[in-house]
């Protein structure tokens, strides 16, 4: 039974892999698939979270990068084509390896993949889970840790390489003399930096390089070695013993005729190549001559086959070599288009040319006498490969260039650290973080640079302090170092014309001077008034931008100008009196006036008291209805009791006591006081009795009037008629009542007897007859209470 993915893929495929097929309308982008490319570094990469993860994958070996089956199937096909059409005159015959499309690690034809497996390769076809990582069987994974050290890794089924071994085991130093120490499995081979010690390869010296990894090196030092046969003597490495002279040996071989012809050599000589039973030189009779005489020739046919390779030396036997082949054959040339009859040794080539496309598929062959089998294109590639640095140094050929197998090493600026990185990554590799501090010289009047790190370009700007003296006052500069600053150019090229572009401002590196000295200087302002540590560079007098404040001379007033240059007339130091430049006073008397005079001096600013107040006041009289004039000097200088008396317009006070009565005072200040003696007339309570006594007496309440017997029997007397009165009007409306009840019933009983008379003529009662009594007793009764109701209401 196929699996899973393989029926979901049937009949769906896209390009020309058909392994990895997509559902209709995925997006290809997502996946990586690229099935109608040509195979390129970027066939077949699983990019980016695939929304299709359930497909199959493979992943790389060497780098461990996952692909689809379909599109690493599709691309080990392509790659064995393009390598076979263009290396192989037998095509397809040979088998080549096919590489991986991003580290080129190359696998054999067999190592194709053709099944489904998890990560850790012990589950074929895993499960779709959704609590695990797509495509892991989720079990340990159990692979050997690399480099192999026994131990196998312990984390569940995982993509990429295993991490380095964490076991810990108890190891000793390379060279065996420390004592052993745990540590990590993955760590374990470690130095103790001691002397190696054993005997290098030389017999002769011991190794005193620090303990190291496997063999030791060749042994440096130089000693006098003879060559192999004895002849010579050099000084060589102690490493490299056997050499050889370029003498020949020349020693008498055991013959005792001939020497021996070999280069420098150690043993024996060996035998006289001459001796022995040796043959003619056709090779067919052999005979035992001693080795100072020739073999002759046999006389026979030499028979030996020419350089043809199809016919024979008709000669008889001979010493040397045979001649070449002259008998004339029938031969085709190559192409297999012409023949002609011409000598055995030669080849025939006709002049036609190859019509055909080379492997490339970009020039033709345009051999001469071309078999068919077209040699691959001997042109250069030529193309830029992907680092953009290089050209293809292969022949033309199909397809996508492999990456270029250069490296680059990127190094920083004074070159201690390096990378080596493949050619083409230099330009987005960071360079290696260098410890090692800058070592370009300084380019500011300063003997040396800040002490800073390896860098790129150029070195920061110098922040040391200026230090230098400057010429007007003799300070040092504290400024930072101002030999090197970056300042835009201000000046403006003139144009060609008006199609021409104004360029940027360019930005250059010039010295600037020192800035202004900045060193405090107490200075003293204008008018001594205070001293303002002030910059070095604008140490100078100069205004507060205070009133002046000095005495003027009236001796009342101070200058009001701004602070200014003040000369005194005797050149005396007094910081109080005024000076040539201050202003003259213009300004009126400004002495205090009186106590209560508010007028001012009529005389200019003076010294000395001013003259008596001689204004007229124009003031209201105690009671506030009468204006007096009074002189401003009397009203200042009078006491309380004059102040009282100057006050007063003499007439009666106008304000009404707490009684309601009229002060009987002249005008006088403040509040009415005293009791108020009017007579006033006070009644008894039923206002019968009058008497007159004093106000202030009455509102007290010390006087009263009381009623006498007479007026107690006037009161006697009203009551009693006053209760009369109402018993009379209560008997009245009773009796009104009385009347209309009856009035009422004997208009009731008139009625009743009327209906008995009618009743009886009448054959027939209607229903109002019948039932009108029903109706009109409670009408009536309801009538006659609303009318008594309204009566009653009415008295």
């Amino acid at each position: 039974m196929e699996p899973a993915w393989r029926q979901s893929g049937k009949g769906r495929g896209r390009g020309r892999g058909g392994g990895g097929a997509l559902p209709d309308g995925a997006p290809l982008r997502a996946t990586g698939y690229r099935g109608s490319q040509a195979p390129g570094p970027s066939h077949g990469f699983v990019q980016s979270p695939d929304p299709y993860y359930f497909f199959p994958i493979w992943s790389c070996s060497g780098c461990y990068c996952l692909f689809h089956i379909g599109c690493i199937q599709k691309w080990a096909k392509d790659s064995i084509f393009l390598v076979s059409s263009v290396t192989d005159e037998d095509f397809g015959k040979k088998e080549h390896p096919w590489p991986c499309p991003k580290c080129r690690y190359e696998y054999k034809p067999q190592e194709t993949p053709s099944r489904y497996y998890c990560y850790c390769g012990k589950v074929e076809e895993p499960p779709l889970d959704p609590w695990l990582l797509p495509h892991s069987c989720g079990q340990v994974c159990d692979r050997d840790f690399k480099p192999t050290c026994g131990h196998k890794c312990l984390l569940l089924c995982h993509p990429g390489p295993c991490p380095p071994c964490p076991k810990m085991v108890t190891v000793t130093c390379f060279c065996k003399k420390a004592r052993p120490v745990p540590r990590r499995c993955s760590a374990k081979a470690w130095s103790c930096q001691k002397a190696c010690g054993r005997i290098l390869p030389c017999g002769q010296h011991p190794c005193k390089s620090p303990c190291h990894e496997g063999d030791c090196q060749p042994c440096p030092r130089v000693s006098k070695q003879r060559c192999l046969c004895g002849r010579n003597v050099a000084e060589r490495l102690c490493a490299s013993p056997v050499w050889q002279c370029e003498q020949v040996c020349g020693r008498t071989l055991s013959c005792g005729n001939h020497t021996c012809e070999r280069v420098c050599h150690s043993g024996p000589c060996g035998d006289c190549p001459r001796s022995g039973n040796r043959a003619c030189p056709c090779g067919k009779s052999r005979c035992a001559l001693p080795c100072t005489e020739d073999v002759p020739t046999c006389g026979d046919t030499c028979d030996r086959v020419m350089e043809c390779g199809l016919h024979t030396c008709s000669m008889r036997c001979h010493r040397g070599a045979c001649e070449t082949c002259r008998q004339e054959v029938e031969k085709q040339c190559r192409c297999g288009k012409y023949t002609r009859r011409m000598p055995c040794h030669k080849e025939y080539l006709c002049e036609s040319k190859c019509p055909k496309t080379r492997d490339c598929q970009k020039h033709q062959c345009k051999r001469k006498c071309c078999p068919g089998n077209c040699p691959p294109c001997d042109q250069s590639c030529g193309r830029t490969l992907g680092c953009r640095n290089h050209k293809c140094p292969s022949g033309c050929h199909r397809g996508s260039c492999y990456p270029c197998p250069q490296t680059v090493d990127v190094t920083c600026q004074c070159g201690t650290s390096g990378l080596t990185v493949p050619c083409g990554r230099e330009r987005t590799t960071k360079p290696p973080k260098c410890k090692e501090l800058c070592r370009s010289p300084s380019t500011c009047h300063h003997t040396s640079r800040e002490r800073h790190r390896c860098h790129f370009g150029a070195c920061p700007p110098c922040r040391q302090p200026c230090q230098r003296t400057l010429s007007r006052c003799g300070h040092i500069c504290p400024a930072s170092c101002h030999d090197e600053v970056m300042v835009k150019r201000t000046d403006k090229p003139q144009l060609a014309g008006p199609w021409e572009q104004p360029s940027e401002p360019a930005v250059v590196r010039t010295a600037l001077p020192c800035p202004p000295c900045l060193v405090p200087i107490p200075t003293a302002c204008l008018g001594k008034h205070e001293v303002t540590p002030l910059p070095c560079h604008e140490a100078r007098p100069f205004s507060c931008s205070r009133p002046c404040g000095r005495l003027l001379g009236c001796g009342n007033h101070c200058c009001t100008r701004e602070c200014h240059t003040v000369t005194l007339p005797d050149e005396s130091e007094d910081s109080q009196k005024a000076g040539r430049e201050c202003q003259s006073c213009e300004e009126s008397c400004g002495q205090r006036r009186p106590a209560g005079c508010s007028h001012p001096c009529p005389l200019p600013c003076h010294s000395g008291d001013c003259p008596p107040c001689a204004q007229m006041i124009r003031l209201k009289c105690h009671c506030k209805i009468t204006s007096l004039f009074i002189e401003c000097l009397k009203i200042t200088t009078a006491d309380k009791e004059t102040k009282k008396l100057l006050g007063s317009c003499k007439n009666q006070c106008p304000k009404q006591l707490p009684c309601g009565h009229r002060c009987k005072e002249t005008c006088h200040p403040g509040g009415c006081e005293g009791t108020c003696n009017q007579k006033v007339k006070i009644k008894c309570p039923c206002k019968r009795i009058k008497k007159e006594h004093p106000c202030s007496k009455a509102r007290e309440g010390q006087i009263v009037v009381d009623c006498d017997q007479a007026c107690k029997d006037l009161q006697k007397a009203a009551s009693e008629m006053k209760e009369a009165e109402e018993k009379a009007a209560i008997e009245e409306e009773k009796r009104k009542q009385q009347a209309e009840l009856e009035a009422f019933e004997k208009r009731l009983k008139g009625r009743r007897k009327k209906n008995r008379r009618n009743n009886e003529t009448e054959v027939e009662e209607t229903l109002w007859q019948k039932y009108k009594k029903y109706i009109m007793v409670p009408v009536c009764g309801i009538l006659l209470a609303g009318a008594t109701f309204y009566l009653i209401q009415a008295n």
